[in-house]
């Protein structure tokens, strides 16, 4: 079994005082508060000012917790409304459409999926959520990389790997593909990523007009395409849902 790195350990119980109590302390206060030398204790927070997750006060020396602390939690907090948003419109697409819905952003270099509603039938179906697909293959992935600069940079960097014939990997291909999903306002994976499965994913938006994440449908091909396309009324669907959700997120109409 792997040991736990002291220092981080160190490092979180660390935050753990400074978010509780009084808020500021002194390097005496969270040294003796924690059984640390006085040595070790402001070396990992002088590491931690470093980093912006710990400041000190300029006249009483005492330390709080950090502008980044803030920020990483807001990026929780977000993608925690974008689920909390988009779970009445996700389970209304999975009825109407009779497939699987996921709703992922990017993490990582590739997607997380954050959340997923069933295929409405009886069939012995896996949860995904907390699963990664790949960016430049899946219909999420492909998406997000059309309309997320940072994704966009970690898509076309990264090695392209071929999972399938249709897997597209080359990088003039492959930018003419998010030239097209800019274009059309959607992204299509037909067994690029999977043998016998097709998505269609369309983008979510948040009140900046910044994409936080894709919605999309997925389902074995002959459910979702007829003769080799997606079926158009899947595709409406699914664009629908990612502006109804990204509304809710303060996106307005477009």
């Amino acid at each position: 079994m792997a040991k736990n790195i002291q220092s981080l350990e160190r490092a979180a119980a660390m935050l753990r005082l400074l978010a509780g109590g009084e808020r500021r302390l002194g390097l005496s206060d969270i040294s003796s508060s924690l059984g640390l030398a006085k040595g070790t204790a402001h070396g990992i927070l002088r590491t931690l000012q470093h980093e912006g997750f710990v400041e000190q006060d300029s006249t009483s020396g005492r330390y709080q917790l950090g502008a980044e602390l803030l920020r990483l939690g807001n990026s929780y907090l977000d993608v925690h409304e974008l689920r909390a948003r988009a779970l009445v419109w996700t389970d209304d697409l999975a009825r109407s459409s009779g497939e699987s819905v996921h709703l992922g952003v990017l993490h990582q270099h590739g997607v997380l999926v954050v959340h997923h509603v069933f295929r409405p039938d009886d069939s012995r179906q896996v949860l995904e959520v907390g699963a990664m697909q790949p960016l430049h293959s899946t219909a999420l992935g492909k998406v997000l990389s059309a309309y997320d600069p940072v994704a966009h940079s970690e898509a076309t960097e990264m090695e392209r790997r071929s999972f399938t014939p249709r897997t597209v990997t080359g990088d003039e291909e492959f930018e003419e593909l998010l030239d097209l999903i800019r274009a059309q306002g959607w992204a299509a994976d037909v067994e690029e990523t999977w043998e016998g499965v097709a998505a269609v994913a369309a983008p979510i938006h948040d009140r900046r007009r910044m994409p936080v994440g894709a919605v999309a449908v997925t389902g074995a091909v002959e459910r979702v395409c007829t003769d080799g396309r997606l079926r158009p009324e899947l595709v409406a669907a699914v664009r629908d849902c990612a502006r109804a959700v990204s509304r809710d997120l303060g996106a307005g109409r477009f």
